[in-house]
């Protein structure tokens, strides 16, 4: 009987949600294993499409007769066992399609459209070189992967590591190659060549010892030089004679976080832990000795040490040849964090998040799946990181709301950390100051193990914060952004040379722009939101769908010219401070200032050297940095968050203010804070002042109880959309129907309901939220509502289903 392939294939409809069985043709049972892609027919026969193998061998019930498959795109697979795995729970636990959450593990340069390029990395016999790459150095995959007897011969040299794929875009990124140089004849012949050599051939003489002592090997051309002390025309003469060849060799792009990295004979040494940091090195260091997969709550105040606690576990778990995974939640945070983990563990560290190149991630990904690297740091999507063996997974900040992903597959990191620790029998660790509520929830109830470091690693006290009611300073001084007690304060640090940071919600120039006469203000055509001023640029953008239009000089609608700027935005805030301080130099981060690659980094490196004497930014400098010297710390509009409509603005809040708290007096100089606000009354602001989490903690679950809101109850948030509203309402409401007839009697229903921003991108949104506690229906009925909304009746209607929903906006 001829082996049969299980292939999930690259359509992503609910019909093809599962996997269609294929036949392997007998020429490629070699060559065909689970997790490698393939090309399949599909449908009528006349379509091919990609595909992924999940299984083989397995028998069907199909009676009609099977298409095979129609060649392989890869030689090993991309998709390891335990990944694989993961798919199939990930795209269950989301309600996705299996194929968007196996291309999510995958890199860009796997996912775009590719040409595969067989490449010649060490010396192949003849009848490979000329019958196969026809004297050529590369030959592309397309051109044999219908060629199951070249398949095989290929797949052995790839063992053998004489070849090797890349993957190159249409932008042609592809793997970073420099010139190296290999002898071509033996010891011997060598010999001979300098026989015939004159006697004042000196360098000749020295290039054919040299190419004697490689013993056949490739090496670096630049290597080759600094180790012999030869010119370029000497290797060149070399050459001509037909002693050596150069040929390309593969290096790995250095992503810019990862630039300078340490050798490994001068890494720097474990901190001296503290009691508490012991205690909790301890614990971790047990469930890793023990395969244990527990889950640990890391729960410690801004600078108690909580980076050397997961620094000295993962180097526990390296020491018993295991891998380590550590998240964080914003790419800002990843360079001096990066630095750190890069300083303890030099070369075994890679780096994955969204801001390096195609080809950068490509390379790190790689350097992880052939377990050159054993420690992976990164955001949310390095959850997916092809390590092998991990014995430990960190999620620092682990209450950010960035660890969800707002597109399918909507997963939560920390569930896939939770996953993946399982499937290791390694612990996870969820490290915060503010752990969120359902997370310190777990750990109230033992479901966590809750580890507490609540004293600074210097010894400070934390901070004191000073609350500044605006109210009164808008009716002393008039309108400003900054209050007369903090102006004061900075003044001090600029006086004594220490530097501040100051924090405001939101980027750009201005909120929004209204003319003064009828009250119009300028909305965004696709949206159903207001233009942001950007003076930079000087136009009117929105941040939604990024519609661009220039800065209007009168009222579009009563034709005016009495339009003003209303609200406040960094490059505002920047300009007045230049005005108040003229003396001070200030660093501006925003979502504007870091779009350019390595922004980030060079921004915070000027920042930790004291070029500048103020951070301004947005939430992105609320955490992670740590720089020595700062010992004040400003928040402009602490109430931003308080009024959105959203069950968890107040523990945002309270997160953002014990944070960005947390960036003064990290080392020897005491800090302070000051935080201004239109709510000083506030509970969120007030337990904030005092850093008091266990009171917040309480305040909010009795808030959560009485209304049925996480941890008490689960949500799943359902929206429909479409160009038009009546058919988005309508969509809406027929799921509601399925839902109310389907649904136990103690599910909540609430909606359906227009959401907040009810129009974006020229479609118009609805939503239904679901709060539950326990119903055995609602799972399976959810993918009967995904399989319905493919019929006619929900023509161009857009339906998605998000588990756990951050925001309800």
């Amino acid at each position: 009987m001829p082996e049969l392939a299980q292939v999930v294939v690259d359509v992503p409809t609910m019909q093809t949600n599962q996997p269609y069985t294929y036949q392997i043709p007998p020429t490629l049972e070699k060559q065909i294993q689970v997790g490698v892609r393939v090309i399949v027919p599909f449908g009528n026969g006349r379509r091919t499409v990609q595909g992924f193998v999940v299984g083989i061998d397995q028998e069907t019930k199909y009676e009609g007769k099977l298409k095979p498959i129609q060649a392989i795109m890869d030689l090993q697979p991309v998709i390891g066992s335990e990944l694989m795995e993961l798919s199939k729970w990930l795209a269950d636990s989301t309600y996705s399609f299996w194929i968007s959450c196996l291309y999510t593990m995958l890199p860009s340069l796997l996912k775009a459209k590719t040409t595969r390029i067989i490449r010649i990395i060490d010396e192949v016999d003849e009848h490979v070189a000329f019958d196969i790459f026809h004297g050529k150095d590369e030959l592309e995959m397309t051109d044999v992967q219908d060629n199951p007897k070249i398949l095989s011969e290929l797949l052995k040299l790839q063992k053998a590591g004489k070849i090797a794929i890349e993957y190159q875009v249409e932008d042609r990124a592809h793997a970073k190659t420099v010139t190296g140089i290999r002898p071509r004849l033996n010891f011997e012949q060598l010999e001979d060549e300098r026989i015939s050599l004159h006697s004042n051939a000196h360098a000749q003489n020295r290039l054919i010892s040299y190419l004697q002592s490689l013993n056949g090997q490739t090496v670096k051309f630049k290597e080759a030089q600094r180790i012999t002390g030869l010119k370029p025309a000497t290797f060149n003469q070399g050459q001509k004679k037909g002693w050596l060849e150069k040929v390309p060799i593969e290096v790995y792009r250095q992503p810019l976080d990862m630039q300078g990295t340490p050798d490994d004979q001068h890494l720097a040494a474990p901190l001296t832990l503290n009691a508490d940091q012991e205690a909790a090195v301890n614990k971790i260091n047990h469930a890793i000795d023990d395969h244990a997969s527990q889950v640990f709550l890391l729960q410690g105040v801004t600078g108690s040490g909580k980076t050397e606690v997961y620094l000295q576990s993962i180097a526990n778990a390296l020491k018993q040849g295991k891998t380590a995974l550590m998240l964080v939640p914003e790419i800002s945070l990843t360079p001096q964090i990066v630095n750190r983990v890069r300083r303890r563990f030099g070369s075994k560290v890679a780096v994955l998040h969204s801001s390096l190149s195609n080809g950068e991630r490509y390379d790190e990904w790689r350097r992880i799946e052939r377990g050159e690297a054993q420690v992976v740091v990164g955001a949310r999507s390095a959850i997916f990181a092809p390590l092998k063996n991990i014995g430990l997974i960190v999620l620092d900040e682990e209450h950010e709301s960035s660890y969800k992903q707002d597109e399918s597959p909507r997963y939560h990191a920390r569930e896939v950390a939770k996953w993946r620790g399982k499937y290791n029998h390694a612990p996870v660790v969820l490290g915060s100051a503010t752990p969120s509520l359902e997370s310190r929830a777990r750990a109230v109830k033992n479901v966590y193990h809750l580890l507490r470091l609540p004293h600074r690693v210097n010894q400070q006290v934390l901070p004191p914060i000073n609350i500044v009611d605006m109210r009164d300073e808008v009716k002393k001084f008039g309108e400003s952004n900054f209050s007369q007690t903090l102006l004061e304060e900075l003044a001090d640090r600029l006086q004594k040379g220490e530097q501040s940071i100051l924090m405001l919600n939101r980027r750009g120039f201005s909120s929004f722009m209204m003319c003064r006469d009828c009250g119009a203000v300028l909305r965004c055509p696709n949206c159903d939101i207001s233009l942001t001023l950007h003076m930079d640029t000087r136009t009117m953008k929105c941040h939604y769908c990024g519609h661009e239009e220039p800065i209007p000089h009168e009222c579009p609608n009563c034709h005016s010219r009495q339009i003003r700027y209303y609200g406040t935005g960094t490059e505002k805030v920047e300009q007045e401070l230049h005005r108040l301080l003229p003396g001070a130099c200030i660093i501006r981060m925003d979502v504007d200032t870091t779009r350019r690659k390595g922004m980030h980094a060079k921004l915070l490196r000027q920042f930790g050297h004291h070029q500048a004497d103020i951070l301004l930014g947005t939430q992105m400098i609320a955490k992670g940095l740590d720089f020595p010297n700062v010992t004040l710390v400003g928040v402009l509009n602490a109430d931003t968050g308080l009024g959105l409509p959203d069950f968890r603005a107040s523990e945002r809040t309270f997160d953002l203010l014990s944070q960005v708290s947390g960036r003064a007096g990290r080392a020897n100089k005491q800090g302070k804070v000051i935080i201004q606000t239109y709510n000083p009354d506030h509970y969120a602001i007030q337990d904030a002042k005092e850093h008091n989490y266990e009171k917040f903690f309480k305040q909010e679950m009795m808030l959560r109880r009485q209304a049925g809101y996480p941890p008490y109850y689960y949500t799943v948030r359902l929206m429909a959309s479409h160009p038009e509203e009546a058919k988005a309402a309508g969509a809406m409401a027929k799921i509601y129907e399925q839902l109310k007839n389907g649904l136990s009697s103690s599910t909540i229903i609430l909606g359906p309901t227009p959401r907040a921003i009810a129009r974006m991108k020229r479609r118009y949104y609805y939503q239904i939220v679901i709060k539950y506690k326990k119903d055995p229906h609602l799972h399976q009925l959810l993918f009967d509502i995904l399989q319905n909304t493919q019929s006619r009746g929900f023509k161009d209607v857009q339906v998605s289903i998000d588990p756990d929903p951050q925001y309800f906006m």
